[in-house]
């Protein structure tokens, strides 16, 4: 028994409080402060003092041990928000983002969060599968740019499943819904109705069209070229004479040297909410976003027999997937096809 005693007194970084009494506890330090926790039976009391010290010698910034020096979710958010800044074009979403996940994330520790809680809150707040994916990627890059600064060694939404997103049904404007909405935009905001034309009749992305400048346009090739986009790859964008009277008369209305922009905003966080809505609620379109103009687009172009290799060439789509779902729209040209079989 004698020898037993002498044998726990040896073990290093526990010991037993009261003597006899069967509680353990450890004691470490870390980041040069001294802990001691209360744990219970003896070999479960040797287990946490190896994990501490095993986490100290990695250096882990423990909340339990270092407060204060915690890395919130929000220190990981703002990372995204800078990255989108330099890097992306879509600041203005990542910056809504940011705000809204604030409130019940910004303050927890950024290790803290578990995939579940994430999935529980895509689930609660988001309405379709493509807004919670929206919302789990701007997640996931604020983990990743944390994990590649060292502030945190996991990256949990990844581990949250992606929603299946139904791209089925694709809302576009017919030719007399178009010509209804145009009507109305040209009685009450004149001045945005080629914002609205360029926007249909080129398929520009919302932050492609309002990020463009003038030395981007060409008139004389009728060409656009841009050179940031969503995917990433600079692409020149074909201006029908549609867009091209519109880009004309655009010319006419707005300062147009080297470095202004083509359809300059009143800030920097406005958009086309504050005229486009109220047009398409007059006009009784429901379901409609601008994003649909791009919609409106493609599809137009697949209902006027044009292949889907070329509508991804001219819509910027990064894999032909993207454009396959207007295939639907010309079944005559898919039937006249399919027809070539036949001897």
């Amino acid at each position: 028994m004698a020898r037993k005693r002498e044998e726990e007194k040896k073990e290093r970084g526990i010991f037993q409080r009261p003597v006899g009494s069967g509680v353990w506890w450890v004691n470490y330090y870390a980041e040069g402060k001294q802990h001691r926790e209360k744990v219970g039976r003896r070999g479960d009391a040797i287990k946490l003092y190896q994990k501490r010290k095993a986490d100290a010698r990695r250096k882990l910034k423990l909340p339990e041990l270092v407060p204060g020096k915690v890395v919130r979710f929000a220190d990981l958010s703002a990372m995204a928000v800078e990255h989108a800044e330099t890097h992306l074009k879509s600041l203005e979403h990542y910056k809504t983002k940011d705000s809204i996940l604030r409130e019940p994330f910004g303050e927890r520790p950024a290790a803290a969060i578990a995939p579940q809680e994430i999935n529980e809150w895509l689930t609660k707040h988001c309405k379709t599968p493509a807004t919670a994916n929206r919302y789990r990627a701007f997640m996931s890059l604020a983990y990743r740019l944390g994990m590649e600064n060292g502030k945190v060694e996991s990256n949990p939404a990844r581990l949250v499943r992606l929603r299946t997103e139904n791209n089925a049904r694709l809302r576009f404007l017919t030719r007399q819904e178009y010509q209804k909405v145009l009507a109305i935009i040209a009685r009450d905001n004149p001045d945005q109705v080629p914002a609205f034309v360029v926007s249909v009749y080129t398929g520009m992305r919302w932050g492609e069209q309002f990020s463009l400048m003038w030395e981007q346009v060409d008139p004389k090739r009728r060409m656009v070229r841009l050179t940031q986009t969503k995917n990433g790859s600079a692409r020149n964008v074909p201006l029908n004479s549609v867009a091209l009277d519109a880009m004309k008369a655009q010319q006419a209305k707005v300062p147009n040297t080297p470095g202004d922009a083509v359809f300059p905003r009143p800030g920097p966080r406005s958009d086309c909410r504050w005229w486009f809505e109220p047009a398409l609620i007059e006009a009784k379109i429901r379901d409609y976003t601008w994003h649909n103009n791009r919609h409106t687009f493609c599809s137009w172009l697949a209902l006027a027999g044009v292949s889907i290799k070329e509508i991804q060439v001219l819509a910027g789509h990064k894999t032909i997937t993207m454009a396959a779902r207007y295939a639907h729209l010309a079944p005559e040209v898919t039937a006249s096809v399919s027809e070539r079989l036949v001897i």
